[in-house]
């Protein structure tokens, strides 16, 4: 067991120290969700959720609301920002929080380093403690900053869902990596806040397997990217509940052209239950998605613990 796999595993604990650590924010400005690479991801579902739970909110990567905020949002300085960042340290993320702010945008950071740049250069911090040893792949503290993100937003986060997401994690493990062998073609669908989730899995996977792969919102995956299916494609399906009919629908689809079908709540080749509703199930789901990742990197002997091209934290000069 390589230290990446032992971080997947050993995350759950800090989960249950995280829970109930924040609460809600009382805001009525537009929330605008900043990260970069998985943090983009996470802000791209916590946006969602938010807007579910009656909060308006958009999400942004960190360059673009660095550089060109009025093109996302045109009262841009009216705005509640909040930046995620595992070290606290990404260039562009905490270059935004400070431009933010100095135009007079009220400026939350989510993050696992108290002392880092960001958690001094925000207005308010929600930090959790992450596994010690976790490396340059983002994997507990992906996690953990989505569970703050979701109690941020007045989601309660209860206890069960650690177990949830630990039976999950444990169930497609088990059905790994044979399930995926030989397969060289994968495709990630999530609507709703799972499109966010759904990213960051096909980020997951690309940059521990260096394994090209894309995401889609389901109904989208028919108009076009749905000719590259035949039988070396792995489709991961992460079912809405309030979209069932629909997603399973597509699933026989993509069956019946060849691929070999991951229904994480739903059915496929493999079906994995989620005993979670939707405003949960972008949090539980993800350490399934991290194992995969890890797995598909095993089958293709690539060690995780140093992969190709990438550091822990992106700095520019």
């Amino acid at each position: 067991m390589n230290t990446t796999e032992k971080v997947i595993f050993e995350q759950f604990p800090y989960w249950e120290k995280a829970i109930g650590s924040n609460s809600a924010i009382d805001s009525a400005e537009l929330l605008v969700f900043v990260g970069c690479g998985t943090s983009f991801n996470l802000a791209l579902a916590l946006a969602s959720y938010s807007n579910m739970a009656g909060r308006k909110a958009i999400a942004v990567p960190g360059a673009e609301w660095q550089n060109r905020p009025s093109a996302f949002w045109p009262e841009w300085r009216n705005t509640h920002v909040v930046a995620l960042s595992r070290s606290g340290e990404t260039t562009e993320t905490v270059a935004a929080a400070k431009a933010s702010r100095a135009a007079g945008a009220f400026v939350t950071a989510i993050t696992v380093e108290p002392e880092s740049a960001l958690a001094k250069n925000c207005d308010r911090m929600i930090a959790a403690e992450t596994h010690p040893d976790e490396g340059i792949v983002m994997t507990v503290s992906a996690s953990l900053m989505v569970l703050l993100g979701l109690q941020m937003i007045g989601q309660k986060v209860p206890a069960s869902a650690v177990n949830s997401a630990r039976q999950l994690a444990s169930a497609l493990d088990a059905a790994l990596p044979g399930m995926i062998a030989d397969r060289s073609h994968f495709v990630f669908l999530g609507g709703g806040p799972l499109f966010g989730v759904a990213l960051e899995g096909a980020l997951k996977l690309m940059e521990m397997s260096q394994i090209m792969t894309q995401a889609f919102h389901p109904l989208e995956y028919r108009h076009g990217p749905i000719s590259l299916v035949d039988a070396k494609t792995v489709a991961v399906m992460l079912y809405s509940s309030d979209q069932r009919e629909a997603e399973t629908k597509l699933v026989g689809e993509l069956r019946e052209k060849g691929a070999v079908v991951i229904g994480v709540g739903g059915p496929g080749d493999l079906e994995l239950a989620v005993d979670v509703d939707l405003s949960l199930a972008g949090l539980v789901v993800l350490p399934a998605l991290q194992v995969l990742g890890e797995r598909a990197a095993q089958a293709r002997q690539i060690d995780t613990v140093s992969p190709r091209h990438l550091t822990k934290v992106v700095t520019l000069a």
